[in-house]
């Protein structure tokens, strides 16, 4: 019992101080860490870098800094690091193959930082959602919806599908398909939707001028469109405003909107 007793004393001696000095080694490095991502921050938004770039940056210098300091702590207690970097090379690949998906993400990740179709900010429709782009991690793309959903998608997803960017140009056109009933006077309406373009100052005139045409003649309705441009952030505005104008200068101009009928012919035998 006293030779267990000397031995588990050696034990103790040997490794004890090893073991406090690595915990607090550890606790204070992810303090340092913790502080010099947070300085991080600031210094890019100091520098303004692109807000697109600060959080994949964030989280990559987090994960080689971690990565590093776990290194330092078992190199403190005495394990061998070629022995331990041989196993981690095998349990990487391992985990590699397994989450192979995972790295298809951060490698699309980083092919998106570098081409940039989209950035933070941009209004975009990708993986069959639109939304605004709140954030491009190392794995993820995340959008928030106009009603305020947060969209979360792969970056393989959206690297490996279509993309529709509506931030990239400055000017955007508006196209509207507006009904007439029969027998109204089409040079009436016509000019009465024209005027009603001129009228809006968010309405472009170069380098095209809003276009009023015929676009076809339906069952029940002759449909007009009306096709102008806008700079990208009076799209909605421009969108809805149109509608509601349209629908209160036609009653007001005796312009008939059209129903859904038909006509019944009863014969007498």
């Amino acid at each position: 019992m006293e030779l267990n007793t000397d031995k588990m004393m050696e034990l103790i001696q040997e490794y004890g101080m090893k073991i406090i000095s690595a915990a607090v080694v550890l606790l204070i490095g992810l303090w340092i860490i913790r502080m010099l991502l947070r300085g991080m921050n600031k210094v890019m938004e100091r520098k303004q870098i692109d807000p697109t770039l600060r959080p994949f940056f964030h989280t990559l210098v987090g994960i080689g800094f971690r990565i590093m300091l776990i290194i330092s702590v078992l190199s403190m207690l005495g394990i061998a690091m070629t022995s331990f970097v041989a196993i981690l090379g095998a349990a990487g690949l391992a985990v590699g193959l397994a989450l192979s998906g995972t790295l298809q993400n951060f490698a699309a990740g980083v092919m998106i930082l570098i081409f940039r179709p989209y950035k933070v900010g941009d209004a975009v429709e990708m993986a069959g959602y639109f939304g605004i782009v709140s954030e491009i991690q190392i794995f993820n793309t995340i959008l928030k919806t106009l009603d305020n959903k947060t969209i979360i998608i792969p970056n393989s997803k959206v690297a490996g599908d279509s993309l529709v960017n509506y931030s990239t140009e400055e000017t955007r056109r508006v196209d509207f398909s507006f009904a007439m009933a029969y027998g109204t006077s089409y040079d009436h309406a016509h000019q009465v939707l024209l005027d009603l373009c001129n009228a809006d100052e968010r309405i472009l005139q170069e380098p095209i001028a809003p276009f009023v045409a015929l676009e076809n003649m339906n069952n029940s309705s002759v449909n007009l469109v009306v096709r102008v441009w806008v700079n990208a952030e009076n799209y909605w505005g421009v969108h809805f405003d149109m509608r509601e104008k349209v629908y209160k200068i036609f009653t007001e101009k005796g312009i008939a909107i059209p129903f859904p009928q038909m006509d019944v012919h009863l014969h007498n035998k």
